[in-house]
């Protein structure tokens, strides 16, 4: 089969032929439909991702398609079930080998495209701001990199739970993307000034920053006494610097927040959160944007429109 790989973090990831994977006990044998592309396959196609593999490995986070194989002693999901799976990585191949017990069952109105690209944007919105924030409606949210993979779910998220959205984003297109799926206010990151736009609006109670420095520190100086600053990562590739005497000052509290790392420790929290979600898109709640949808032997296309930052909302990949 086809598969999307990295050989060694000195060379760039290509499509290589490889021999078709053989599912171990408690796993299933996923014909591929579709993969959804995350900033984390940038870091890890580069070593530099928090949870290292060593090469040669295949790359794709979260992928979908039909069950075509269990491994011993597995015996579910059925054969011919769609499902999506968030497999950490093998998503970028024509077939791939998964824990059953990660594999969630979609809707039969979802389209393959739909459930790749759902699981960690939606999930990592829906969990930051409802789990760890604790967003409240009638707050206002501040959404960073609002037009990107994870930022544009948020915006879409923050006004189903009832928030007044705040988007910010480079440039007119992005932020007519972000007006669509429910920001009511738009700030242009390439022009304005962050902190004082924020300020004029009132300042934000929750921020939501998949971007890094400089942002980060202009939007914590916007954030309100008791504010809830969260870290979902560092797009622009600066970590912000924190000066604890503003946190202090104002009483603010930054959070961390990796949705990968609760399938470690309370995976329980994904499962009701994508339960949530997957309600919400059968009664047309949601609506995922997929900006653009590529074969695999155009996946560095895909990967090169993450790193320039041109994409909007999912770049997926249907092998």
């Amino acid at each position: 089969m086809r598969a999307f790989q990295v050989t060694s973090f000195e060379t760039v990831p290509a499509v290589r032929e490889v021999p078709d994977p053989a599912p171990a006990e408690g796993e299933i044998l996923l014909d591929i439909a579709a993969c959804g592309l995350n900033f984390a396959d940038l870091l890890m196609s580069r070593g530099q991702y928090q949870e290292k593999a060593e090469p040669p490995f295949t790359l794709g986070m979260e992928v979908a398609g039909t069950v075509a194989g269990h491994g011993p002693g597995t015996f579910g999901p059925d054969l011919g079930q769609r499902v999506a799976v968030f497999g950490g990585r093998g998503g970028l191949a024509e077939r791939g080998a998964f824990a059953a017990e990660r594999c969630v069952a979609i809707p039969d109105a979802m389209p393959f495209e739909h459930a790749a690209a759902f699981q960690i944007a939606y999930g990592t919105s829906h969990v930051a701001l409802s789990h760890r924030a604790g967003l409240q409606a009638g707050e206002t949210l501040l959404v960073l990199g609002a037009a990107g993979g994870v930022g544009l779910t948020a915006v879409e998220i923050g006004k189903l739970m009832g928030a007044r959205v705040i988007a910010c984003a480079r440039g007119a297109d992005k932020l007519a993307v972000a007006e669509r799926a429910g920001a009511e206010h738009l700030i242009d990151s390439e022009k304005d000034d962050l902190r004082a736009a924020v300020k004029a609006l009132g300042g934000a109670d929750v921020v939501y920053d998949p971007v890094g420095d400089p942002l980060f520190t202009e939007a914590l100086r916007a954030t309100r006494p008791e504010g809830r600053i969260l870290t979902v990562g560092f797009a622009a590739g600066d970590v912000p610097k924190i000066a604890a005497n503003h946190l202090l000052v104002k009483n603010l509290t930054v959070m961390g927040f990796y949705w990968g790392g609760y399938m470690a420790f309370r995976p329980a929290v994904l499962t009701d959160s994508l339960a949530t979600l997957f309600a919400w898109y059968a009664e047309g709640r949601l609506h995922p944007h997929v900006s653009q949808t590529l074969p695999l032997d155009r996946a560095d296309e895909g990967m090169e429109l993450l790193r320039s930052r041109k994409s909007t909302g999912k770049v997926v990949v249907t092998p």
